[in-house]
């Protein structure tokens, strides 16, 4: 097993220039509506994450059976994406995809005449896939537990022979991610009709066009804990956007009451700390932004604020149940996070953040949890340790050079 010690720049002095990847979110959501196009068109500034690479693999080739390792968003867009397409296909993923449950979208797809079976443990991948032409029609799907199912599905509507209408039975759950896919869906020209239990699209073409990816949000939040615990802080990162699809955009608002300033400059943002008396508690729904969740919890940690967090429920269905994750590595520096009702509390055991020698934080095999606690070496004596740091690579591949660049000292060993 690999871990990577990590040591703080000199003086905790946060100052440079990140050039950040292209959201995966958007990218995987363009690539598939580019397939789905008559024509080919350029995407540029793609993330280069593991997700994205998959699912890039698997269009450029469709085999016969496709494995997405631990990649979800690919997992639910090509199980909407192969019922359409003609072939016979199995698509399979990592021990945890088989763990993750699939049977919303597998339900509304056989809705609307898709041949789709499971062939190890019903609900869950692999699935196998006969793919055909789907007429489509009226579908009913539950929203409470990922948007993916109902951005897959939103995705192919434009493509059957009469559209699609989505009639939701449940509250929709990260909400803004919907929106970001029927927002890319009209840049490439389709006409929606949404409520806020319908969507309904007609039959009608995707029209090419060029589209450059912005920079990852839910990336620029471990920089954003950086910042939170840094001396002085002059850092700037590139290619992130006021007026953007992403929800963990929602960050600057998040960070200012916790001394991180932002400002906008056309290539990006630059972050700088600000005097301001910490609050006595900190409180937010991670509903439609949950993937910030990780970030924040270790924040409010590292600053000693105690904190609520509501709106985890997709949390225990991601990588790994991230909420048991965070429960068991911030115990490691006397951090309680306990559920209480449907919220989860975040408290202390001592004064200080504490740990009688260098801590070594596990991954559970999931990209968040490194980054997260990374920023951790700023705040402990002797810095941190993480466990498999290799697994950045599902969405960040560069975070560890970036890391190197800002003047972090990293040391990769085995064991």
């Amino acid at each position: 097993m690999q871990y990577v010690r990590v040591l703080p720049p000199a003086n905790n002095l946060i100052q440079g220039h990140v050039v950040l990847d292209g959201s995966k979110s958007i990218s995987n959501r363009a690539l598939i509506i580019r397939a789905l196009c008559s024509q080919n068109f350029p995407l540029e500034h793609l993330s280069a994450s593991d997700d994205t690479q998959a699912l890039q693999a698997a269009l450029e080739n469709l085999p016969p059976v496709i494995d997405v390792g631990a990649a979800g968003t690919t997992m639910r867009f090509l199980c909407a994406y192969l019922a359409v397409q003609k072939g016979e296909f199995v698509l399979t993923g990592s021990e945890r995809m088989k763990q993750r449950p699939i049977a919303p979208l597998v339900t509304a797809l056989q809705q609307l005449g898709a041949n789709i079976s499971y062939t190890e443990n019903e609900g869950f991948p692999p699935v196998k896939i006969i793919g055909q032409p789907l007429a489509g029609g009226v579908v009913t799907m539950p929203a409470n537990i990922s948007s993916q199912f109902i951005s897959a599905l939103l995705l192919i509507a434009p493509t059957l022979k009469n559209g699609m209408q989505v009639q939701l039975t449940t509250e929709v759950v990260s909400e803004p991610y919907l929106d970001m896919t029927l927002q890319l869906m009209e840049y490439f020209g389709i006409k929606y009709q949404k409520t806020a239990q319908n969507i309904s699209i007609l039959p009608q073409p995707y029209l090419p066009k060029p589209l450059f990816a912005e920079a990852d949000w839910s990336a620029a939040s471990y920089y954003y804990a950086m910042a939170a615990f840094g001396g002085k802080v002059q850092l700037h990162l590139s290619g992130l956007r006021e007026n953007s699809l992403q929800a963990d955009s929602a960050l600057p608002q998040i960070m200012q009451p916790l001394g991180v300033n932002t400002r906008y400059t056309p290539a990006g943002i630059e972050l700088t700390r600000i005097p301001v008396k910490m609050p006595d508690a900190f409180s937010y729904n991670f509903l439609h932004c949950p993937d910030i969740a990780q970030t924040l919890a270790v924040v409010c940690a590292g600053l000693h604020i105690a904190a609520q967090f509501d709106g985890l429920q997709t949390l225990q269905i991601k990588e790994t149940d991230r909420t048991a994750a965070l429960q068991q590595e911030l115990a490691k520096v006397n951090v309680l996070f306990a559920q209480h009702g449907n919220a989860w509390q975040l408290g202390f055991a001592s004064d200080t953040l504490y740990c009688s020698q260098t801590p070594v934080f596990e991954t559970w095999h999931d990209h968040r949890m490194a980054m997260s606690f990374a920023p951790l070496a700023m705040i402990l004596p002797g810095g941190v340790v993480i466990q498999n740091p290799g697994v950045v690579s599902k969405s960040y591949p560069l975070f560890w050079e970036h890391l190197r660049e800002l003047g972090f000292m990293l040391n990769f060993y085995n064991i």
